[in-house]
């Protein structure tokens, strides 16, 4: 279960897939995966098994368009990431807004990351769109997916295109798609959308025209503007190490921070530069264990106050915090909260909003300041989406606490109101683990946490949820099970969604469901543990230590029942 990607047995005989080859490289624009394509056929046709089974692969049907975009590994073949895939997909989506009502000159703005093929796929992009007479405006140069959500908005297009794989591995890249309100798509976009790319005929008739505009600087100037003004007159003292993880945000963290008044962070050197390969770390997510470890290391030499990290393409943000027994990286739904709380504090008002998958601290803490609270899907296609949205968070490190700009998760942003918050509290002598268990004072301790299945045959994800609807499990880590929601059968607030929610005594909650990026089962775990209010300084501590051995047992009970 090591492998990043399913694998299945190749069904097509080697006729077929050679036929299939070879009219795929009749096509390919790209002298890079021809050639590696035409190696694999070499080999192919000398009877080598491995090489067949990777053609068949390779032509085990296309990429899913969906709203997620694209995202898959790089190479050729219709079930990979390039030009020819990506040049389908733009003509596709120029199809869509042509049919939607987008006039001759419609705008869409494109940008991309630092990832391998990311500017080419970008520049394809450009001259689909031109030559589909709509206007294509690039981003200046790799900058991070938040700056692309703000360029759909403050332009007035009718569409944005990302390339960026985000947090996956090196080998990978997407294609992220964006429509005029400045959201992600969702269904139906994402299935006519997907039905316009199948429709493409040859690429050689396909009308390219030139590569549009490049835009200037400005653009990115009034979006860091926008940010650094989100900061109040405040506290500015705070010893600050941060890591872009060889991503696209470092430039951007670092004129945000001076302009709203913060000193210049400590950045780790050896990831300060975008770089494709990722050297530094298994997996360039900050959420993966490890990836984070140079940060914290040059945190505890410089006697540092916050850890903050972005991923790749700086749309999420991690934290972490000193303790006594050294320094802890926050959970997604911790750093969500406190940001909901700082927000509420400063009177912004709204629906606070999170997926299924988060914290139900959340709604609490929004009930208790007088604002509504919403439950979306997993993903910020949905909860940006949100009507009145104040703030919107998924615990995968991603948070929204700007819709009026940016209708995504911006981890630019979120940096810059943690930083605010840690001095805030730093000038009261306190921490951002003091502002936590406030929280959980209030409103009791809400432990979350994870089981993460990866696996080799996409086979056994479907196996393990077939499991769990026909032998429910009636007790997990020793609560019993009251309600089970699945999710498939959608609800009067939620649309179907392959997954189970499990509703458990005393608040607790279980959810599982496939990862929508990436071949794992994911099961997400929450468990409510009261502070006794006489309990003096140690009763959060022991309400954690509570927590920790409940969420245990969930983990094993869980993994048990769906068989993994």
């Amino acid at each position: 279960m090591s492998s990043d990607r399913p694998t299945d047995q190749p069904t097509a005989q080697p006729a077929d897939l050679l036929a299939q080859a070879r009219a795929w490289l009749a096509e390919d624009p790209d002298p890079a995966t021809r050639a590696e394509l035409e190696q694999v056929v070499a080999a192919v046709e000398a009877g080598d098994v491995a090489a067949r089974a990777d053609l068949a692969d390779r032509f085990d049907g296309t990429l899913d368009f969906g709203t997620a975009g694209l995202r898959g590994r790089l190479g050729a073949g219709p079930n990979r990431m390039n030009r020819v895939v990506v040049l389908r997909a733009a003509a596709g989506l120029a199809a869509h807004l042509r049919d939607g009502g987008a006039g001759a000159g419609a705008r869409v703005v494109i940008g991309y990351d630092a990832r391998h093929g990311s500017e080419t796929f970008a520049r394809d992009t450009a001259r689909v769109v031109t030559g589909a007479g709509l206007q294509a405006l690039l981003l200046p140069r790799p900058l991070p997916t938040p700056v692309l959500a703000y360029a759909v908005r403050e332009l007035g297009a009718a569409a944005g295109v990302m390339v960026t794989a985000s947090h996956n591995p090196p080998e990978d890249n997407g294609y992220k798609v964006y429509l005029g309100d400045g959201s992600q798509i969702v269904p139906p976009a994402d299935a006519e959308i997907a039905a316009r790319i199948a429709a493409v005929g040859p690429l050689d008739a396909l009308p390219l025209g030139p590569e549009g505009t490049v835009l200037d600087e400005s653009l990115l100037d009034r979006y860091l503007d926008t940010v650094a003004e989100l900061a109040a007159d405040g506290p500015r003292d705070l010893s600050v190490v941060y890591t872009p993880l060889h991503g696209v945000g470092g430039t951007a963290v670092a004129q945000v921070l001076e302009s709203a008044g913060f000193a210049a962070p400590a950045v780790v050197a050896q990831q300060e530069e975008p770089d494709p390969d990722f050297p530094t770390v298994a997996f360039p997510n900050p959420e993966e264990p490890g990836a984070m470890d140079l940060a914290l290391a040059l945190a505890a030499e410089r006697g540092a106050d916050l850890v903050v990290a972005n991923d790749p393409d700086a749309d999420r943000c991690a934290v972490a915090v000193p303790g006594p027994q050294g320094w802890r990286v926050l959970r997604g739904d911790e750093v969500g909260v406190l940001l909901a709380a700082h927000l509420l504090r400063r009177g912004a008002q709204g629906t606070y909003a999170c997926s299924i998958v988060s914290s139900t601290l959340l709604a609490k803490v929004a009930a208790a300041a007088g604002q509504p609270h919403a439950e979306t899907l997993t993903g910020f296609k949905w909860i940006a989406r949100v009507e009145g949205l104040a703030f919107g968070y998924e615990e995968a490190l991603g948070y929204c606490v700007d819709p009026e700009h940016v209708k995504d998760k911006d981890g630019v942003s979120a940096l810059l109101l943690v930083c605010e918050l840690a001095a805030e509290a730093k000038a009261a002598g306190r921490t951002l683990q003091d502002l936590l268990d406030d929280l959980a004072r209030e409103h009791g301790l809400h432990a979350t946490d994870q089981l993460s299945v990866r696996v080799t045959d996409l086979g056994l994800i479907t196996a393990a949820m077939a499991r769990l609807r026909a032998q429910p499990p009636t007790v997990l880590g020793g609560l019993d099970v009251v309600g089970v929601d699945d999710l498939a059968e959608g609800s009067a607030d939620l649309p179907p969604t392959e997954g189970l929610r499990y509703r458990l005594d005393d608040g607790a909650r279980v959810v599982v469901r496939p990862s929508g990026t990436e071949p794992k089962v994911k099961c997400y775990l929450e468990v409510v543990v009261p502070v006794d209010p006489d309990g003096g300084d140690g009763a959060v501590d022991a309400a954690r230590i509570h927590a920790a051995g409940r969420l245990d047992a969930l983990k094993r009970d869980v993994r048990e029942a769906a068989g993994l």
